[in-house]
């Protein structure tokens, strides 16, 4: 079977992973079994000089199940960009909490900027909310200051996909979960005896494609977060693998061998008709959509390695992105589509890395000495996503798209791998 070598055997020669075919395919264990994986972000390098604020507690917080205030200073602290104290300073929050009885909470707030005088407001809202939206509301105000004080919109209200294996000498259970971007409220929506990767979330963030081995071969599956329906949208003979969510939804992109070689198709989902993007016998896997909807990038190892490409949709005319290093790969676009972000190669340790598209510059952003995969761009294009190992465990990374912020996520109760950062949600 043909493959491309990711990493090395790790955990003692137990944690065996390899990219096959456009498909991540790990193996990992926890310690306690029938328990799902919690991350708790860990802030492990931020920006020097970061930006000081203060988040004073809110007036009422005790009235309610969630502090408010300890949510928000925990994001700005942990986005890496802020330096969060108790006492007031150039950037000061404050807010109140009001029980209306009920479960019903009005939240009120004000990011007061003394550089435009003493007590002058730079933002003010409030909020009616039940006590099951207290985080969210959280998040929300957290992405508001963070846009007001950076330029850039937050992504605290985002959610992030994940794979979990649990592995007990009964037996090895796959979960599919999405937690907040925190990682709090995490939840299951798929449990499996068989593998469960590459998640992917739809443009809406109502919905999730991965692959299955549930029936001993891989298929492709989409579904609603909500409601949890999920549909079989492809389970040709072979390879069904890497599937990608077009940015208008309509569309996914995968990889099929069902004619032999794994090559890459656009489905039309409301139909299933298919259209074959690449047509050859090299390894051609892992697609992502550029932006604007006109090109897909790939692996492929037509220049003898696995290296990126782009294929444009119009003419099918095929382009090489990557030359440094004999191995990059699970390539996607930075959010305004000038960068691609990447697994590469440095001295056989595999590194989440960034490619400048106009100067052709590489710039390793992860720990050198730690192999790296799953790359996943944030919504913004601050930050990318991605799995590593700290400890001899499989655990979620995060770091900032110029290198400067970086944070490890890692599992409470064992180990997370494969994930997928969603886009904005409503």
């Amino acid at each position: 079977m043909l493959f491309f070598p990711q990493a090395e055997t790790r955990d003692k020669g137990i944690h065996m992973r390899k990219i096959l075919i456009g498909i991540v395919l790990m193996a990992g264990w926890l310690v306690s079994h029938g328990s799902f994986a919690m991350i708790s972000m860990e802030l492990t390098r931020g920006v020097a000089g970061a930006i000081p604020i203060a988040v004073i507690p809110f007036q009422g917080a005790d009235e309610a199940p969630q502090n408010i205030s300890k949510i928000i200073g925990n994001d700005l602290q942990n986005s890496g960009r802020f330096k969060v104290a108790s006492q007031p300073t150039d950037n000061t929050v404050i807010g109140k909490v009001q029980s209306l009885g009920n479960g019903r909470y009005e939240i009120s707030f004000k990011l007061l900027d003394a550089l435009q005088g003493k007590g002058a407001t730079a933002l003010s809202q409030h909020y009616t909310v039940s006590e099951h939206e207290l985080r969210a509301i959280a998040h929300h105000i957290s992405d508001l200051v963070y846009q007001h004080l950076i330029g850039v919109k937050g992504v605290f209200s985002t959610k992030l996909a994940y794979v979990v294996v649990q592995k007990t000498p009964e037996q090895t259970r796959y979960l599919l979960e999405v937690a907040d971007q925190d990682g709090y409220n995490p939840r299951p929506l798929l449990s499996s005896p068989e593998p469960i990767m590459s998640p992917a979330w739809s443009p809406r963030g109502n919905q999730i494609a991965y692959v299955s081995f549930e029936h001993r071969q891989a298929n492709i599956y989409t579904q609603n977060i909500i409601t949890g329906a999920r549909t079989l949208v492809s389970n040709y003979p072979g390879i069904n693998g890497a599937p990608a969510w077009s940015p208008d939804g309509r569309k996914l992109a995968l990889v099929l061998s069902k004619s032999g070689s794994p090559n890459v198709y656009v489905m039309d989902i409301a139909s299933r008709h298919l259209t074959q993007i690449t047509n050859d016998f090299y390894i051609n896997t892992e697609p992502s959509w550029s932006p604007d909807g006109r090109s897909l990038l790939f692996t492929s190892n037509r220049g003898g390695g696995p290296q990126i490409y782009q294929v444009n949709l119009a003419n099918r005319a095929i382009s090489r992105l990557s030359y440094d290093g004999n191995y990059n790969a699970r390539a996607s676009y930075t959010a305004d589509g000038s960068h691609v972000a990447m697994i590469h190669s440095v001295a056989g340790v595999y590194s989440i890395a960034i490619l400048d598209l106009d100067t052709g510059v590489v710039r390793v952003l992860s720990n050198k000495s730690t192999d790296s995969a799953s790359p996943s761009v944030a919504p913004n294009g601050s930050m990318i996503l991605y799995d590593t190992v700290l400890g001899g465990r499989n655990v979620l990374g995060m770091v900032s798209s110029d290198g400067r912020i970086q944070l490890i996520l890692p599992a409470r109760n064992g180990e997370a791998q494969d994930p997928a950062w969603s886009p904005f949600l409503g």
